[in-house]
């Protein structure tokens, strides 16, 4: 007969310890899949909230099209930057987690196609004034440019720290 899990001996603070990633028990293809559910729904939204700003856009006059949240500069400003970092990474962590899968190339070119049309939605209903792209486009590259730089210091550090350790 199987063991029954135990409850925790004290109940309250530590309970969400129990929904936690626990390495012994969870299995890796049940945490990617979770990672890959959430990726998804980030993605979903942040894209979404790109195309469609809060606010809705102009219907009339000069600015039809235009983002209304565009008017107040620096919330927007802040909400456009947070909305990329927050898509691009989601994107990030599917195409890692989808790497060497059947149908992988497809899921790339998906991907790639999706932060253009984000791009130029985003392009398309912000007001040339309201904010500078080249921000835009760092949040965008940014969770790229980390993990890329994460790879080549673990590629580098032994023989950086051996350099050191027999010149000085």
């Amino acid at each position: 007969m199987a063991d029954a899990p135990n409850p925790p001996k004290k109940p309250g603070w530590n309970w969400w310890k129990n929904f936690q990633y626990d390495e012994g028990q969870d299995s890796p293809g049940d945490a990617r899949n979770v990672l890959l559910v959430v990726a998804a729904l980030i993605a979903a939204v942040t894209f979404q909230a790109g195309v469609n700003p809060p606010g809705g856009v102009w219907q009339d006059g000069r600015y039809a099209g235009r983002a209304i949240y565009a008017t107040q500069k620096a919330p927007f400003y802040v909400f456009l930057i947070s909305n990329t970092l927050a898509l691009s990474t989601a994107i990030f962590i599917i195409i890692s987690l989808t790497y060497k899968f059947p149908f992988h190339l497809e899921v790339l070119v998906a991907t790639v196609s999706m932060i253009v049309t984000y791009g130029s939605a985003v392009f398309a209903v912000t007001p040339d004034e309201s904010v500078r792209f080249r921000y835009v486009l760092t949040a965008a590259a940014l969770p790229f440019i980390i993990r890329f730089s994460i790879q080549v210091f673990k590629m580098y550090k032994p023989k950086c720290v051996s350099y050191f350790m027999n010149h000085f």
